[in-house]
């Protein structure tokens, strides 16, 4: 039958239900699927496979009396580090945090636990979760299975690439400027940074939200019934709605949809990006939809604002810790962080004040059209090496110019393949829907999968 590490979460749930396949080999089809890609790719963390194969056999047993937890009982995943899993210790993707082992599973750890997923391990990321890379002081580096010279980027690095290589098919991610689309982007996948509050989160944060990355949009809607439920420990959470995630469209006719080409502010958009977010705008228009130019929001201010912002809340924490410790941070973040050191007060309000700017502007810029088309980066992945394409602290945002404003506006934004560069990169496409609107987001996605050219072969790595 050979391997269903890289089969998609319908195959093996139709697998488990008629016992054609075992969750047993499976997991050990992904194990192998590990074993031989690791040592190139690095995006584990915490990997542990006795316990995983002890979990397996549970859950062949459960599907043998015709009695699973859920759909997913038994469907390999793997859980960004940040997102506690109990008896794990949570290091944020760096070698500055003591490695105290979590008391409780965070709020999506525990619904794909509760539901049968089979956590396997535990994924990279740089950090603080402060850069789009793959560089951590703590983990390995993390490298893009397209291209080992190539970065997957971040800051849910690891998710991106485990996805990408093939670790099984349900992965998640955080993101809070980007950090679920980047490197949806840059390694050829889906990935959907929800509405904020969408999916329960522990600590919620201005912005920051969890969601998944997937080979397909079919295997994220898979993850999202479990995912969204609620979890009181999340105060900014949306109220729990039971919504149909395998909605789909059979075509744009109606929609009005806007194409983004200009961010506003940020590094330019490259030729090759260019034209494979037009052809997917050209491909929307065939279909049905009204295409319409959509003007920028996002100002170089705001953009400064909120680096400003963020510079100080990372430097509240960084700078409490002693000298010896802050020396274990990547030097890059330390340096970004402490350019806030001696803002004053207002300036820190000012930035502050640009998440309500942001928003105010998305509603306006939304006003007319149903979703919006955008490039989700400037660029295609970077060099693995690199902790952002600039290199330079005091420009640390100019590549998430199309994702940072929607975390602030708190609208469902997604990213899916719509090409290849010519030397083989992938290129994300970013979908973005009104506020709360997750369920239009990911049909139109899966409509797009429909009409974008073949996809290229997932890289073997090995």
């Amino acid at each position: 039958m050979g391997s269903s590490a890289g089969l998609g979460a319908a195959e093996l749930i139709t697998g488990f239900k008629t016992l054609k396949r075992s969750p047993v080999e499976v997991m050990r089809d992904v194990l192998a699927r590990v074993e031989a890609c690791e040592p190139h790719i690095k995006a584990l963390y915490a990997p542990d496979p006795e316990s995983a194969l002890k979990a397996a056999a549970a859950s062949e047993a459960r599907w043998a009396k015709g009695a699973p937890l859920s759909a997913i009982d038994g469907l390999p995943c793997t859980i960004k580090e940040n997102l506690a899993t109990k008896g794990t210790p949570v290091p944020l993707g760096t070698a500055a945090m003591p490695l105290v082992p979590a008391l409780a599973d965070s709020p999506p750890a525990a619904r794909l636990l509760e539901a049968g997923a089979i956590c396997f391990a535990k994924t990279t990321m740089p950090d603080f979760g402060m850069l789009s890379s793959g560089l951590s002081s703590f983990h390995p580096l993390t490298r893009n299975p397209w291209d080992f010279s190539k970065n997957p980027g971040g800051s849910s690095s690891g998710a991106a690439a485990a996805a990408a290589a093939g670790y099984g098919p349900l992965h998640i991610g955080t993101d809070i400027g980007g950090s679920i689309r980047l490197p949806a982007s840059w390694c050829g996948l889906f990935g959907l940074k929800p509405s904020a509050g969408r999916i329960p989160i522990d600590p919620p944060y201005l912005g920051r939200v969890a969601g998944p990355l997937t080979r397909t949009v079919d295997d994220a809607a898979v993850m999202m019934p479990f995912l969204t439920k609620p979890d009181r420990r999340d105060h900014m959470s949306l109220p729990y709605q039971d919504l149909d995630w395998q909605t789909r469209l059979t075509s744009a006719k109606g929609l009005k949809i806007g194409l983004m080409m200009d961010a506003g502010c940020g590094l330019p958009v490259e030729p090759e990006v260019r034209a494979a977010v037009e052809a997917a705008a050209k491909a929307f228009a065939a279909a049905g939809a009204d295409i319409v130019e959509m003007k920028p929001f996002l100002t170089r201010a705001m953009l400064e604002g909120i680096d400003a912002f963020w510079r100080t809340r990372a430097w509240s924490d960084v700078s409490q810790l002693p000298e010896s410790i802050q020396q274990k941070i990547l030097p890059f973040i330390f340096n970004w962080a402490k350019g806030a050191e001696g803002m004053d007060g207002l300036k820190v309000f000012r930035g502050f004040e640009q998440n309500m700017v942001i928003r105010r502007a998305g509603v306006v810029a939304f006003a007319d059209v149903d979703f919006a088309l955008s490039p989700t980066a400037p660029m295609p992945a970077f060099d693995a090496h690199l902790p952002c394409p600039t290199n330079d602290p005091d420009l640390p945002f100019e590549h998430i110019c199309y994702t940072l404003g929607f975390n602030m506006t708190e609208q469902p934004a997604a990213s899916v393949n719509c090409g290849y560069t010519s030397s083989g990169l992938p290129i994300g496409l970013q979908i973005i829907g009104q506020r709360f609107d997750d369920v239009g987001v990911m049909a139109l996605s899966r409509l797009y999968e429909e009409l974008r050219p073949a996809q290229r072969a997932w890289p073997s790595v090995v």
